[in-house]
């Protein structure tokens, strides 16, 4: 009667239990979304402090890639005096007259030590084999190695190869840090690089390293002085500098790796740095360290072969298309090539896959092949194209 008179309608106990159900359900998502908000906000201010540096540590922020790849290779790289021998005329007669005759036997020449020529290098093994450029200990009675923890060792020169400018130093201690070795064939244009060596050697009488950076400027970029037996084949330019005293020490990636070895740059005629270094590729010399240290030496080769260009006479006289290749103009007998069934008259036009063009590409290709390694020769008889495998030996005539 009094729900009647009121006008209103009784609820059921179901109909309150549902609001009371669906008030909770609201209040749980309001509770929710106020916890998310609240959150999102904490790790915005969180973030924002970070990106500010206000909890991180300076030293830390400055650790960059290059800084550890330094830390990484510079207690490997060493310094390396060359000792030589010096004779010095002991008469004070400059002239070789009469006088000087006379008085040649009172005054005999004297001859002294000195540690002139400074390069660097670096350790590449924790039993002391220590790789260099060639250049830096050709014609020196001894070697000073200097670590960057300051220890001094002789150093004895166990192999060197004036062609491929490279050399092994073995020296002796106890815990001597070894460089990590990289990939050279896997180097890219453009990414970062470090030089790590001693320019200036004693005259700051500082064993600590320098260190320049730069770019991969270029790869596979082939060299020969006039003035040089070396042929840098392969190497890899890059902008960072590199001076006198920097030769033969490590060309470094960002990863800590070693990826050449540093040996020389390209100067105006006035001396001024034009931004052009060189290094030797780090696996160029991975195939040669071991000639040198169990030989002394990097063995010759011998394939057993006289060639010549292919002149436009000759690739007419033979009916090529064009006057590319190197034209076989003798076979040494019982040699590799003879053995293998290369004949004069045949035309090479590829070794290892890589195309030849004239007799001085042969050289090229198998710059850097050892001996005992095989060689996959592609060549032209007859018209018809062949190949053949040529097992390279030493040339004839060395002991070892």
């Amino acid at each position: 009667m009094l729900s009647w008179l009121t006008g209103r309608r009784s609820r059921s106990v179901k109909e309150v239990e549902l609001d009371s159900r669906m008030t909770r359900t609201f209040i749980l998502i309001l509770v929710f979304l106020l916890a998310g908000v609240t959150t999102g906000l904490v790790l915005s201010v969180r973030s924002l402090r970070s990106s500010l540096d206000f909890e991180q540590d300076p030293a830390e922020s400055r650790c960059t890639a290059i800084v550890a790849a330094v830390e990484q290779v510079a207690p490997a790289t060493v310094s390396i005096g060359a000792v030589k021998t010096y004779v010095v005329p002991g008469d004070p007669f400059p002239d070789d007259g009469l006088i000087e005759r006379f008085f040649r036997g009172y005054y005999p020449d004297r001859v002294y030590e000195g540690r002139c020529d400074v390069g660097s290098g670096f350790i590449i093994d924790p039993d002391g084999y220590v790789l260099t450029n060639d250049h830096v200990v050709r014609g020196s009675s001894g070697v000073k190695v200097v670590l960057r923890d300051g220890r001094e060792f002789d150093g004895t020169v166990v192999g060197s190869d004036e062609r491929y400018d490279l050399a092994v130093i073995k020296i002796d201690g106890p815990d001597l840090p070894a460089a990590l070795l990289g990939d050279s064939d896997a180097v890219l244009i453009g990414e970062w690089v470090v030089a790590i060596g001693n320019p200036f050697g004693y005259l700051l009488n500082d064993p600590e390293p320098t260190v320049t950076a730069g770019v991969v400027s270029a790869l596979h970029r082939d060299i020969q002085p006039s003035d040089a037996a070396a042929l840098y084949k392969d190497m890899i330019q890059t902008d960072a500098a590199i001076n006198r005293g920097n030769s033969g020490g490590p060309l470094v990636n960002s990863r800590g790796e070693v990826i050449g070895i540093s040996t020389f740059t390209l100067s105006a005629e006035n001396g001024a740095y034009l931004g052009m270094s060189f290094a030797i590729p780090i696996n160029t010399a991975r195939l040669l360290v071991d000639e040198l240290v169990r030989y002394g030496r990097v063995r010759d080769i011998w394939i057993g072969i006289g060639l010549t260009n292919v002149t436009p006479a000759i690739a007419g006289a033979l009916n090529f298309l064009n006057a590319d290749g190197a034209l076989v103009t003798t076979v040494e007998p019982e040699s590799p090539a003879d053995r293998a069934g290369l004949r004069p008259g045949d035309v090479i036009i590829a070794v290892d896959g890589v195309a030849v063009t004239n007799a001085g590409d042969v050289r090229r290709v198998t710059f850097g092949a050892k001996v005992g390694d095989s060689i996959v020769v592609a060549m032209i008889r007859g018209g018809r194209s062949r190949e053949l495998h040529i097992k390279l030996e030493e040339v004839p005539g060395w002991t070892q």
